[in-house]
């Protein structure tokens, strides 16, 4: 096992990029009407195809029959103590149909444990694309690439990674056409960045290009205005939270690390008070969606030199226990988020949302499979140990580490073995066994069961649950036992791989100074 003293070191050499990585705050309004100069006519743009960028709920309905939306997203590499960062906010909770809350982690794959991204997809998070090496304005290998290398080393099907996130919130025109050409989904770089309770907010629900974008039209030229049209494209805009400066205090990632009210150090109890008020705006208004934006490593208890007070894990824990005891509360995925707002119902027939049930893949526990299951695929995993960074795959280890300029690169097969099988288009990720090259399910009867509970006309005021705990009362819920390491030692870096991974933190070094050029 990697000593924690080497940790340590990495850590410390890490530190600028962890700073550079908590970019993506803003100081103030990021766009006006004026400037957006938005028109789309709502009786030619309808769902579930196109949607006006519009401060109301889709499809006409009530605001008070509307759920409250919670999105939860991560951004940047996927490692063991990025996951326990999140679970340690989501694995204990329920949405009102009792379904574990998902999240979206948008990607990087600098440092990202691919057999990690396998797992946390197949435990029904929605994985995103983040640029392979985490860079500002991208050009189209690093969009594309990063698309290549997750369905080629993680098994992540090509048609489920609808999402992209630019790194630093530093996107462009051209990085808009280029996700539409490669036909994405949807984007969520863009931000609200006015409060709900202004009248000229621009905290719309999700909505698509087909009449340009409607956010960050002071920011990002060339946008706005009626540009870029991209029919069927959508933007979930990312929503802000408020201190008590209103308009003037802003708050989006890592809201944590901020100083609330104009303050000189960070405040946890001021930082839970303004999350509560800008939620109560929305959840009182016409319930747009509210965010959760994390950089995880900034939450981690177990990477060294990252110094997370206990307080603040409490606090948000308190945030989202608060959050769930409003009626009719739901935190989801931008995938999910996407699917009701496509297709919108009220609070009566939610039910018939399938993406916000839990569906899980009926996989024997005691089979032996590399499936993104870790119970099935203890011992089967690849250690593909590379000087830049090290990483595990239930694919087989490529022959040099994957770039922009080559992001599926041959397979290495050692001798007397055979080469790993990629995932077909055919068959589900929890399924596929890479190893023997089939299919596990080919019927409709051995995939997934639904166990979500009834949120019907009779049940619809439902509300979630989480820990029990309060920061506000003083009960701590960091002392209250919550979930299981996501994984455990299951993919710790071994001892030999101390000197590669120390090498990887000067290499990060290099890479954050060049990405802070580019700034």
């Amino acid at each position: 096992m990697l000593k924690r003293s080497a940790f340590f070191v990495v850590a410390l050499l890490l530190g600028p990029l962890l700073a550079v990585a908590q970019d993506g705050n803003i100081s103030g309004p990021t766009s006006s009407s004026d400037a957006a100069g938005y028109s789309c006519d709502p009786a030619k743009c309808k769902l579930p195809d196109c949607n006006c960028a519009s401060t109301s709920p889709p499809g006409g309905l009530d605001p008070k029959d509307v759920p409250q939306f919670i999105l939860f997203t991560a951004d940047d590499a996927v490692q063991s103590y990025t996951l326990d960062a999140v679970n340690q906010f989501l694995a204990h909770r329920q949405n009102p149909n009792g379904c574990r809350p998902m999240m979206t982690y948008f990607t990087s794959l600098n440092y990202t444990n691919y057999t990690l991204v396998t797992d946390w997809y197949v435990a029904g998070n929605e994985i995103a694309d983040h640029t392979m090496t985490h860079v500002g304005q991208p050009h189209a290998d690093e969009i594309n690439g990063n698309l290549i290398a997750l369905n080629a080393l993680a098994g992540i099907p090509l048609q489920s990674i609808k999402g992209f996130r630019a790194p630093f919130l530093d996107y462009s025109v051209e990085t808009l056409k280029l996700l539409y050409d490669a036909q994405f989904t949807y984007d969520s770089s863009a931000v609200a960045s006015i409060p709900v309770t202004d009248p000229g907010t621009d905290a719309y629900w999700p909505y698509t290009l087909d009449n340009g974008m409607a956010n960050n039209c002071l920011s990002v030229p060339n946008t706005c205005k009626g540009e870029p049209k991209l029919p069927g494209f959508w933007e979930i805009p990312m929503y802000s939270f408020f201190d008590n400066l209103g308009v003037n205090g802003p708050h989006l990632m890592d809201p944590w690390l901020d100083n609330a009210n104009g303050a000189s150090t960070p405040n946890d109890t001021a930082t839970l008070e303004y999350m509560k008020n800008t939620f109560t705006d929305h959840y009182n208004g016409n319930r747009q969606p509210i965010g959760l934006y994390t950089h995880p490593i900034h939450l981690s208890r177990t990477y060294p030199g990252v110094n997370v007070r206990n307080s603040t894990v409490d606090m948000i824990n308190a945030f989202l226990d608060w959050a769930q005891q409003q009626p009719n509360v739901w935190i989801v995925t931008n995938e999910q988020l996407l699917d009701w707002v496509m297709n919108p119902v009220p609070l009566s027939k939610l039910d018939s949302v399938s993406s916000l049930k839990c569906t899980v893949p009926q996989v024997d526990a005691s089979l032996k499979i590399c499936n993104g299951m870790p119970q099935n695929e203890e011992g089967l995993l690849s250690h593909c140990g590379f000087s830049d960074f090290p990483f595990y795959t239930c694919y087989g280890c490529p022959q040099v580490q994957p770039s922009p300029d080559n992001p599926n690169p041959p397979q290495q097969v050692l001798d007397g073995q055979n080469a790993r099988f990629r995932l077909p288009a055919n068959c589900s990720t929890p399924f596929w066994d890479p190893i023997k090259g089939e299919c596990i399910c080919t019927s409709s009867t051995c995939a997934f069961v639904d166990d979500s509970r009834p949120v019907g006309p009779n049940g619809a005021n439902l509300t979630g649950g989480g820990l029990g705990g309060s920061f506000a009362s003083g009960t701590a819920a960091s002392s209250i036992p919550t979930y299981i390491p996501f994984n455990g030692d299951s993919h710790v870096i071994s001892a030999g791989m101390t000197s590669a991974v120390v090498m990887s933190a000067f290499g990060v070094l290099l890479g954050a100074l060049g990405v802070v050029g580019r700034l």
